[in-house]
């Protein structure tokens, strides 16, 4: 019997998730429906279609951007932007995969959590993507006179220009590509740049009449709402389709006869040294129709390598093969893959690595795996199996693509949510001393022929030749061209800036779904917190509920060091857990850690503080254990502050150059953040020091240790010796605990001890001296996209901004910057921040096209601010979207951590309460005053660009202040 248009084939309690998980498939349209209800007040809705693109013009991505450019019942440009603008949602955005495209959304707010549904499944279903939203998201030709050259512009052309600029990104792709070169596979769903000109408007449009149908849609719903009105909600719209055959069967990759391999190269600069070079050992493996099996390799991936200790991580790096170890096992594919390799190795020592791996696997399956190392893997396995801790992702969303992983192929959508019973039948032939994961490695790796290596070399000269083919492509197209063609694309290009400059019509804006002020709660939510000493300790404590498990922070006041010493922190907080204690080696060390806690990591932590000019700065030691571990728990922090191993020269210097490889190849991705950072050190005294820790300067900073390891050695050691002695200190130290009472009851006079055998020393804090650059800043990578970035200190101006401010950005970043900057300039983001402890106000974009076009549009951005004229409506969803992002949903042990960060800070909740009413009573007036600041920091602000070398001196042509050109890579 249907319910609402849906008949029920399946229906089980679902006890890891605490959850009644209900599958229902829709009677007139076949779409499928996986229901979960449960207590969580962070509902999940989620869409997801089969989608294998059939090309690498990235059809699936552009596609997923354009959806959410208008639809029928809301034909504004950009229903996205005004969700974002002004919703309580936790989560709101998309995801292209190799071959599905998912759209989930989340909010606590029911009302909140209906209008982001009703706007998404309109989204997918009816939407408006017209040619000019194509060109927009995807690309087009742009020509703004008859003299000018032709170029190619789009948001995703773009987006994956930066993707392509990123080694890492490409070893990923040319990896996955080697193994599945017969399906879908073997293509970039994301675009390849030089593809993606090639999709034309009918083919974009075809594709969304192909898969984005009811027939072929699997709807996921999860949280508290009302399991009924989900079915009600989704039968008022499906009922309006038929049934149709959708053929988005994602085809089975033959098997290999035997290994390949291949090798390609990547853009790298002129510095580039020869042990630049990459290599990956991928298999593909067979499709997984059983959760054991897929637990299993889940297990194994960490066995082998999930931590440096694991004998395949461990084996690679000690062989100075290379600098950094890559690799994982993809589960979100029909035919799983799995991949081990290292970074920065020779060009010609891609076949050492390749026989290296083969022949640590093979003494593992023939030796077998230490009893330890399993019992390790396991414990950590299960632990984080049970807590299910997502940190700030919503737990549905994870659900959701956890149980895609078979509902996607046809097979039991619920099967992948309970791992009770195959993590019990492993355990149970682990038991019976069955050589579980032996047979494993050597059924699914060494006896697998379908394998490849894939050798990845540096090309110093690749980004030059490829600009050069670019751009004689666009001239051979622009001279076959008459003249009425080229009059078409400047006509073209002039009518799609007029459209994107042309506002949305009021009335359509009204019909975007909101909430209104009065649906807002004034009061913050309050962390619960209690502040006592222990052994002479400041200690916090949060009474919450955990499932049983204790969060440990152990914050250590980074003041006690001298400024030249911050550098060192990072690779000292992992030297502390990465190499040994006392007699027991780094392995013996990680492999306690596992079978005891759920996990231990060291951190840095830095931030402005209510007090005028300080910071707050840490070095925190996060754990986490069950009630009946921590007593070893506690034996493990004390081993590892007091008897850490800081002479073991060789396991620190591989931690140098892995970590030395990982700031390198995370530039590109992350060019926004290096950027906006640089900026900041520049103004306050808590940025600077996490710059030291974690940017630019960190980086050169660590190829100039790499060098001091080799050739002076004691002195390094010197250095981590004095930091231990300086900063192990209880009275530096801040005790941060969550759990819930009954267990903190049994817990503090553990701590207590625990703190009691800790060093107390009362040292002084020691003042830093900040190193300020004051010239702007252009720093060279090797990258066909910018990451420009301009701020200031607008105390300088006399601004002083309250939460009102928060409201003005949200609406500068979803209309001005958003529109300039990404609508019309291409860029694939943009933003500003602003930190009203510090009074830093940064304008960053990310993967840009432009240079200078984009420092003029910051320049401008207080001429807007003053000629905007806010209406209630608009004024509302700022305020919204502020509140939204004030009231996120946080896990038990994240609320603990902001509540640490407010104590350190000193946001009383008071402090929070007065911004947030600060933000609730925001008008006309908070914007006018942030533009006249605006106006100041135009003339006075510095810049930094993160980009080409050939980018940067030619905008140096017209810039009024050069960048000055550091050569970064």
């Amino acid at each position: 019997m249907a319910v609402h248009g849906f008949d029920l084939l399946q229906e089980q309690t679902v006890a890891e998730t605490n959850s009644t998980a209900r599958f229902y498939r829709h009677a007139k349209t076949g779409a499928e429906l996986l229901s979960l209800a449960n207590a969580d007040e962070n509902k999940v809705f989620g869409i997801a279609f089969r989608t294998p693109p059939h090309d690498s013009t990235g059809v699936a991505h552009i596609l997923e951007h354009s959806v959410l450019c208008g639809s029928r019942k809301y034909p504004v440009k950009k229903p996205f932007v005004e969700l974002k603008k002004g919703s309580l949602s936790t989560f709101l955005n998309a995801f292209t995969f190799p071959d599905m495209t998912c759209y989930p959304v989340a909010s606590q707010n029911l009302q909140d959590f209906y209008n982001l549904i009703d706007v998404y499944l309109d989204a997918v279903f009816f939407p408006k993507i017209a040619r000019e939203t194509f060109e927009q998201e995807g690309w087009h030709y742009e020509m703004e006179t008859l003299a000018s050259p032709l170029a190619y512009k789009g948001v995703v052309f773009n987006e994956m220009k930066g993707n392509y600029s990123s080694p890492d990104n490409m070893l990923q792709q040319f990896s996955k590509s080697s193994l599945y070169p017969d399906t879908t596979y073997g293509l970039d769903s994301g675009g390849d740049p030089k593809r993606i000109p090639d999709l034309t408007y009918d083919q974009f449009r075809a594709f969304h009449a192909r898969y984005y149908h009811p027939s072929n849609a699997r709807l996921f719903f999860y949280g508290d709402d009302d399991p009924d009105d989900r079915l009600r909600r989704l039968d008022d719209l499906l009922r309006a389709f038929d049934q149709i055959k959708v053929d988005s069967a994602v085809g089975l990759q033959p098997r290999f006869g035997a290994p390949r391999r291949f090798t390609n190269t990547y853009a790298a600069g002129e510095e580039a040294a020869a042990n630049k070079a990459m290599v990956t050992i991928n298999w593909m493996l067979d499709e997984v129709t059983e959760v054991e099996r897929a637990l299993a390799f889940d297990v194994l991936n960490y066995i082998l390598a999930g931590t440096p200790a694991s004998p395949l991580y461990k084996a690679l790096i000690d062989s100075g093969l290379g600098e950094a170890y890559t690799g994982g096992l993809n589960s979100q594919l029909r035919q799983p893959s799995y991949t081990v390799g290292l970074k920065g190795i020779d060009p010609g020592d891609g076949e050492k690595v390749e026989r290296l791996v083969l022949d640590t696997l093979g003494g593992l399956a023939e030796r077998g795996i230490e009893r330890s190392t399993v019992e390790a893997a396991m414990n950590i396995t299960e632990f984080l199996l049970r807590e299910y801790n997502t940190g700030s992702f919503p737990r549905g969303i994870v659900m959701m693509l956890t149980s895609l992983q078979a509902w996607l192929y046809d097979r039991n959508s619920m099967a992948p949510l309970a791992f009770e019973k195959p993590l019990a039948a492993i355990k149970t032939q682990l038991k019976s001393g069955e050589r579980y994961f032996e047979h494993l490695i050597k059924e699914h790796l060494l006896e697998n022929r379908h394998r490849t290596t894939v050798l990845l070399k540096p090309d110093p000269e690749q980004g030059e030749r490829e600009a050069a083919a670019e751009r004689a492509r666009l001239d051979a197209l622009r001279a076959r061209m008459n003249e009425a063609e080229l009059l078409a694309v400047v006509d073209t290009t002039h009518q799609l800036k007029k459209l994107q400059a042309t506002p949305d019509p009021p009335e359509a804006l009204a019909a975007i779904p909101s909430l209104k002020l009065a649906d807002l709660p004034r009061q913050n939510r309050l962390i619960p917190c209690l502040e006592g000493m222990s052994a002479e300790t400041r200690t916090l404590f949060h009474d919450l509920p955990t499932n049983q498990v204790i969060y440990l922070d152990l914050a250590f006041d980074l003041h006690r060091l001298p400024g030249d010493l911050l550098p060192y922190l990072p690779l000292f907080g992992r030297a502390l857990l990465e190499t040994g204690v006392g007699e027991q080696d780094f392995v013996a060390l990680s492999e306690r850690i596992d079978r005891s806690t759920g996990g231990i990591y060291a951190a840095t932590w830095t931030s402005a503080t209510c007090t005028a000019g300080a910071s707050a700065a840490r070095l925190v030691l996060r754990a986490k254990a069950m009630p009946d571990k921590t007593g070893e728990l506690f034996g493990i922090l004390e081993d590892v502050l007091t008897k850490a191993r800081l002479d073991n020269r060789e396991r620190f210097r591989q931690m140098v150059l892995e970590t030395k490889s990982s700031r390198e190849a995370s530039l590109v991705p992350g060019g926004s953040g290096f950027v906006n950072l640089r900026l900041q050190a520049s103004l306050h005294e808590a940025y600077w020091a996490y710059e030291q820790m974690g940017g630019i300067s960190y980086l050169f900073f660590l190829r100039k240790l790499a060098q001091e390891v080799e050739t002076n050695w004691p002195g390094v050691q010197a250095v981590l010796e004095r930091i231990r002695r300086m900063l192990i200190d209880r009275d530096a130290l801040v005790c941060n605990v969550t759990t819930d009472a009954g267990n903190w009851r049994r817990f503090e006079p553990q701590l207590s001890n625990f703190l009691g055998a800790l060093p107390m020393m009362r040292s002084a804090s020691s003042p830093w001296q900040m190193e300020m650059r004051g010239n702007s800043e252009g720093l060279a990578v090797p990258t066909t996209v910018n990451f420009v970035g301009k701020g200031g200190d607008i105390f300088r101006f006399g601004y002083r901004p309250t939460g009102a401010v928060w409201v003005v950005m949200n609406h500068l970043n979803t209309t001005w910057l958003w529109d300039k900057l990404r609508v019309e300039g291409g860029a694939y983001g943009a933003s500003c921040q602003c930190d009203l402890h510090s009074g830093g106000f940064v304008f960053v974009s990310y993967r840009d096209p432009n240079l200078q076009a984009t420092l003029d549009i910051y320049d401008k951005s207080a001429d807007f601010l003053r000629a905007t004229a806010l209406g209630e409506a608009e004024l509302t969803r700022s305020i919204i979207g502020v509140i939204g992002d004030l009231d996120t949903y946080l896990t038990p042990d994240a609320k603990g951590w902001t509540s640490l960060a407010n104590s350190l800070t000193g946001a009383t909740d008071e402090y929070n309460q007065r911004r947030r009413e600060e933000v609730l009573s925001a008008a006309p007036a908070d914007f006018r005053n942030l533009a006249d600041a605006l106006t100041e920091l135009a003339r006075h602000a510095k810049v930094v660009v993160l980009g080409s070398e050939q980018a940067i001196t030619g905008a140096n042509a017209h810039l009024r202040e050069p960048l000055q050109v550091t050569k970064v890579i």
